[in-house]
């Protein structure tokens, strides 16, 4: 263990001593990246979001399977033509330090979100809510008629552009929370800060050290505080897998969110039951700058993903048997189906290598005039074992490739600033519907790192958007689909597997297909 890592376990040991008395339970997370905010409208992670849930709570929240339940909201009903929603909040909810939630927190948290001057990358994901989009766009400035309405302090009323079967599953990610617009408005962007900031989930956070941790004790304040089992959680940043796992095993971690996975079969054998692979709704990919040559030509990105050997990531690069992706929507996807796949799909893996040197060939390259890329990926054992094996696959095709990593907060910065000529990234789904997908595509979405655009695939997610018949919807999503695979405007790669690993002092963890775990539904025994 080096000084640096010691000196952090020290100031966390110390942290956890004055915020826990010796016989409190608490949990100790390996949580991975380094956390940019607590803000949850500047979010963008999964190890953001882990945190985000515990210290707040929406309208709707999930249940240990990732269902959704009244959170916030004690019940709601839901109008004969699918477009208004109207929430009735709890009797008694309060934020942290005792001030009522109420419905005009949910109408200011919202109107925030879309707020152009805020810039929330995440804030397309609630413009299914009428004029959501157009007030983001500047379109629209008079933010009243965003379609969020306080009733009265209980009541909440959510109109939306168009029936979205998925809305309730939106509402529990980490844009729809509440904010306290009390703390917001008199301490302006320090509200998040320790010593200022209130939340109103089943934890609150108490010490905050950039590059080290995050610890939370319980909200005695909570509606449901009586039955939260573990009094807090620090969630530690670290990227580095072999040394979470060190750590674990030595009692220092309760639970892992990811191991190396080289490391699984020793985990079933030494470890038994305390290693976790579950598929769920993720894809695991990489882009490709279409803005720029060589990149902006097709046959130059159809010919790197044809090259890759999908085959054998899941069972030999990494050994957790992750399936192979040749689609941009997970197959059992909600409202979808079977998803489009690309046309080679099932070519013998010699044929594609063969298709993908003829093609760069067409596109000016070769063993004699070799393609030179940058492929970036952020630090972890397993995205470097990736980057590896793909640079070796595509070295036959005369593509010499330069591996770059850096700490993921960097590198998603880059890649949302266009730094980026091929780039790793990864997604999770929001909420179970392909339309999460699909957007990761559109023109203008901060997360299309590859900056694809084309403007038949845009009018066909708007059309999708606006379809009320979810067969007919899932057609056009599917049309939508087919023309990103067919102009390889991204490199499927595998769909992901959740990796984590669970100390067997807990109870109450439930595999799901969003790997999302709130510390309420859990307890530890000693």
């Amino acid at each position: 263990m080096t000084f640096l890592t010691k000196r952090f376990l020290a100031s966390a040991l110390a942290g956890s001593f004055i915020a826990f008395s010796a016989h409190a339970a608490t949990l100790n997370i390996q949580n991975g990246g380094d956390p940019m905010s607590l803000d949850p409208q500047k979010l963008s992670s999964d190890y953001e979001n882990r945190i985000a849930g515990d210290i707040f709570e929406g309208l709707v929240t999930e249940d240990p399977k990732d269902n959704p339940v009244p959170g916030e909201a004690a019940s709601w009903t839901i109008s004969p033509d699918g477009k208004v929603y109207t929430f009735k909040l709890r009797d008694g909810i309060k934020w942290s330090d005792g001030q009522p939630v109420t419905a005009g927190d949910f109408v200011f948290a919202f109107q925030r979100l879309v707020d152009p001057k805020k810039a929330a990358e995440y804030a397309y994901l609630q413009f299914t809510i009428k004029n959501a989009e157009k007030i983001n766009k500047g379109e629209i400035t008079d933010f009243n008629q965003l379609g969020v309405k306080a009733i009265d302090d209980k009541t909440l009323e959510i109109t939306l552009e168009n029936p979205t079967p998925y809305f309730l599953s939106a509402l529990m990610h980490y844009t729809a929370y509440p904010l306290p617009k009390h703390v917001v408005e008199a301490k302006g962007d320090d509200w998040v800060k320790i010593g200022n900031i209130v939340t109103n989930g089943p934890y609150k956070p108490t010490e905050w050290v950039p590059g080290s941790h995050v610890t939370t004790v319980k909200n005695d304040q909570y509606w449901d505080a009586k039955d939260v089992k573990i009094d807090g959680v620090t969630f530690y940043t670290l990227e580095d897998q072999s040394a979470a796992l060190k750590r674990y095993r030595a009692g220092e971690f309760d639970l892992l969110t990811s191991f190396p996975a080289d490391q699984f079969d020793w985990l079933q054998k030494n470890l038994p039951g305390q290693a976790h692979v579950v598929p769920f709704l993720g894809t695991y990919y990489y882009v490709m700058n279409a803005t720029k040559p060589p990149f902006n030509d097709k046959r130059v990105r159809q010919a790197l993903s044809m090259a890759v050997n999908r085959e054998v990531i899941g069972p030999k690069v990494l050994g957790t048997g992750e399936l192979p992706d040749y689609s941009w929507v997970p197959p059992g996807t909600a409202n979808y189906g079977e998803p489009a796949y690309v046309s080679w799909k099932d070519l013998p893996y010699p044929k594609k290598v063969e298709e993908a040197k003829k093609l760069l060939k067409e596109a000016g390259f070769g063993p004699d005039h070799p393609l030179h890329a940058q492929l970036r990926y952020n630090t972890n054992d397993n995205h470097k074992r990736i980057a590896a094996a793909i640079a070796s696959m595509w070295k036959p095709l005369g593509v010499e490739v330069e591996l770059y990593n850096t700490e993921t907060k960097v590198h998603y910065n880059e890649m949302q600033h266009g730094q980026v000529e091929i780039g790793r990234a990864g997604w999770l789904a929001d909420y179970n519907d392909p339309i999460n997908f699909l957007n990761l595509l559109s023109t203008g979405v901060d997360m299309n790192y590859g900056r694809w655009s084309n403007k038949d695939y845009d009018a066909l997610l708007a059309k999708g958007n606006a379809e009320t018949d979810l067969k007919k919807r899932a057609e056009l999503f599917k049309q939508a689909e087919q023309i990103a695979l067919d102009d390889s405007a991204a490199i499927p790669i595998y769909y992901y597997v959740s990796q984590t690993v669970v100390a067997p002092k807990i109870s109450g963890y439930e595999d799901n297909v969003q790997d999302i775990h709130r510390t309420r539904w859990l307890t530890i025994k000693e």
